[in-house]
């Protein structure tokens, strides 16, 4: 309503509401507005966390788990929140100085540039979200940069690597993971959550997003990709994390 509301009876008994602009509501009218606003507010988001594959338009790139009949991994609970964790908290990224650095077993060291990251073709991939912590938020839709395009735009990857080190921005934090796992079809580096930019939690401005592995394992505010002949522990894996952190092997901790 536009202003204060007056509450009073008609001859039937039954109340209105009169607000500040004269506009009449009756009470059993104004009940069924609000549950219409509540349901256009709530409803979208409700349909997102229930949505399943086959409920998908063409184009959008389905992770193979979200098939599963039980989507839920061992000892995992499910959310319809998304819980912000991290190893230090968010850093400051100034996007004039943001680059994307892929170097290793590649045939030239490349820097992508914020502006021409953007340029970049991008896929959008319905995924699950398996957190370690025992979490999992199901049905996100993400969208950003395929790994295999990123892959393409900097020629052959040599075929001596089999290991891929992500490096992030949050004070030289970092997670290994398998050459195959980086390099799924559903695999890409994010950019949108749920049809809305990354918000700086959640690891804007880009992310790696790998939904066949624990979470931590999908690097926050990514700053760089090695690729590896040997693999090599990152931050979590070097504190007792699992190496690999398959989420349906309760692949958790590496001890």
């Amino acid at each position: 309503m536009s202003g204060p509301a007056l509450e009073a009876l008609d001859r039937e008994g039954r109340g209105t509401l009169v607000d500040g602009a004269g506009i009449v509501l009756r009470r059993d009218a104004l009940v069924t507005l609000a549950a219409f606003l509540a349901l256009t507010t709530i409803l979208p988001h409700a349909l997102l966390l229930r949505r399943r594959p086959e409920d998908l338009g063409p184009g959008i790139i389905i992770s193979p788990d979200t098939r599963r009949a039980g989507r839920i991994p061992p000892g995992q609970s499910r959310t319809r929140k998304w819980p912000v964790l991290d190893a230090g908290g968010p850093p400051r990224i100034d996007l004039a100085q943001w680059r994307l650095e892929i170097k290793g077993l590649i045939d030239k060291p490349i820097r992508f540039s914020w502006e021409q990251f953007k340029q970049l073709p991008t896929v959008k991939v319905f995924a699950d979200f398996h957190c370690v912590t025992r979490w999992s938020r199901l049905g996100n839709l993400w969208e950003g940069v395929s790994t295999r395009e990123l892959v393409r735009q900097i020629g052959p990857v040599s075929p001596q690597a089999r290991f891929v080190m992500a490096y992030g921005y949050d004070f030289g934090w970092t997670t290994n993971l398998p050459l195959e796992m980086f390099l799924a079809e559903d695999a890409l580096i994010a950019t949108h959550h749920d049809g809305e930019p990354l918000t700086l939690e959640h690891g804007a401005p880009a992310r790696l997003v790998v939904p066949l592995l624990y979470a931590w394992k999908s690097a926050k505010w990514l700053a760089g990709i090695e690729f590896l002949e040997r693999d090599k522990a990152g931050f979590w894996e070097r504190n007792g994390y699992h190496m690999h952190g398959d989420p349906w092997r309760e692949e958790r901790f590496g001890y």
